[in-house]
């Protein structure tokens, strides 16, 4: 069983962190939730989606929520606008009352939920009638590229290595399941549409180093390895980058 390790806000900022910051961008683009609305962001993680939010779609406020108290604690410390608060708490039981929120968002995380349904359900609650209930999870099985070469390269070296892999793990992340997930969630349209970034590393060692913080599936499987065994996957991943 695999155990999927998120609490240090400053190891998971250049593994997945500045990329989903730039997804955010797109992101509130295409929902265009009006101004001065309010917003929940859940699964808020080190604060990427509400900083985004704070930036770029004129909130009157935004509340954060994760399960993680380290990463609550390093969400405070990064977003400093008044017009934010972050709370602890768990994205199957949101501790707030139903159509509190104009809009209700979750960026990387419904695939992380043992129950995604009934997020979505919650999600779905606290949002007014009319308001904006929308996600977003990474194409682990296609294009979520620097992911695939790195799972792609450890499968071949070690074949159990598939099973631990998030395109393994996670079939809901892709068009039709996400779909039908919102859909019975209740939401009156649903849409879903791909969001391409691209993911520019300075090196080599700028793509690899983050595969040792141990945050999420493949850093805590690169911190599983022996020394050799890591140093070998290492290498095959240097040889095979673009």
């Amino acid at each position: 069983m695999s155990v999927d390790v998120w609490a240090i806000g400053a190891l998971y900022e250049p593994y997945v962190g500045r990329w989903s910051r730039l997804v955010a961008v797109e992101f509130l683009s295409w929902i265009a939730v009006p101004p001065g609305s309010q917003w929940l962001d859940v699964g808020c993680g080190t604060g990427a989606v509400t900083a985004a939010i704070l930036a770029r779609s004129e909130p009157a406020g935004v509340t954060g929520i994760d399960p993680s108290s380290e990463f609550v604690a390093h969400a405070r410390a990064a977003v400093s606008d008044p017009r934010a608060r972050f709370d602890v708490g768990d994205a199957v039981a949101l501790p707030y009352r139903a159509s509190q929120f104009d809009a209700a968002v979750t960026g990387l995380v419904l695939n992380f939920v043992p129950d995604p349904g009934r997020m979505a359900t919650e999600l779905v609650r606290v949002t007014r009638s009319g308001g904006t209930v929308a996600g977003y999870v990474w194409d682990y099985a296609g294009r979520m590229q620097l992911m695939r070469y790195f799972w792609d390269a450890a499968t071949e070296l070690d074949p159990a290595a598939e099973a631990l892999a998030e395109g393994s793990r996670f079939p809901i992340c892709q068009p039709e399941p996400l779909f039908e997930l919102f859909d019975a969630a209740g939401l009156a349209e649903v849409d879903v549409q791909p969001i391409e970034i691209p993911t520019r590393f300075r090196d080599f060692d700028d793509y690899w180093t983050p595969f040792l913080g141990g945050q999420g599936p493949a850093p805590a499987y690169t911190m599983s390895l022996s020394e050799p065994a890591r140093a070998e996957l290492r290498e095959l991943l240097r040889a095979r980058l673009p």
